[in-house]
């Protein structure tokens, strides 16, 4: 398994609310761990969502007795969940913070994937696929048929997402599993990247041959700051099935 994470602040932002953990080695009965999360709110709320928020789902998760993927990860997010919204509680400066987060964990030829907010995972190969859904107005809009997808990414309120940890004192997290194939590299990342950088340009840098998971990594987080940069970036990408495990 080879694995690269990166955050990056942008070009307009003077503050970094995305936060990733990336694990290669055992967390808890998981056999590897990987988090985006992409915070909200003023000051350093959103920065303290995110981190706290991730912090405590790995904390969990390495307390979780469970071997269930699906079980450990859902309890941990709704754990997240009422720290973030206790702590908005006892702290008025914090009020109003919340995070989106998107989780995976490869299990043999299996990725488990957990996902809420507009945080995404995508499988790459000979294309890219988009594997999580977005918890966004627009996309809403998209799927009621009410707006076109090449209208979305430039539409006014593409920012407002319907869920968040942090939001609800119940969260409403979606599950995905998918068999992974050899060759198969994930991308998971903050939409930092995604409003910067359309799914084309980012199927073409991960699948140049020439380059290393590494230099795919750093040609992303360039090309959405090249675009105009306007807002946090965040990316994980691996390669399950990769000879040795290597974190760079």
């Amino acid at each position: 398994m080879r694995i690269f994470s990166a955050t990056d602040v942008g070009q307009k932002r003077k503050m970094n609310q995305d936060y990733v953990f990336v694990s290669g080695d055992p967390v808890g009965n998981l056999p590897n761990l990987f988090v985006v999360a992409d915070g909200m709110g003023g000051h350093n709320a959103g920065d303290y969502a995110s981190s706290h928020g991730v912090q405590t789902l790995v904390r969990e998760i390495r307390n979780d007795q469970d071997y269930n993927p699906v079980k450990v990860i859902r309890y941990a997010i709704e754990t997240a969940n009422t720290e973030i919204l206790e702590r908005a509680k006892m702290d008025e400066s914090l009020e109003g913070m919340g995070t989106t987060m998107v989780v995976c964990t490869v299990v043999g030829q299996y990725a488990y994937v957990a996902n809420i907010g507009d945080s995404r995972l995508y499988v790459v190969q000979d294309q890219i696929r988009q594997v999580t859904r977005d918890h966004s107005l627009v996309q809403e809009m998209v799927r009621m048929g009410e707006i076109a997808p090449e209208e979305a990414r430039n539409h006014p309120k593409k920012n407002i997402i319907t869920r968040a940890l942090g939001a609800e004192t119940s969260v409403d997290v979606d599950f995905f599993d998918l068999k992974l194939e050899p060759g198969d590299i994930i991308l998971m990342c903050s939409d930092g990247l995604t409003n910067m950088v359309e799914d084309s340009k980012i199927e073409e840098i991960v699948l140049n041959r020439e380059t290393d998971l590494r230099e795919k990594g750093e040609a992303l987080v360039q090309e959405a700051n090249s675009n105009g940069g306007k807002d946090n970036i965040a990316i994980v990408l691996i390669e399950p099935f990769a000879d040795e495990v290597e974190t760079c």
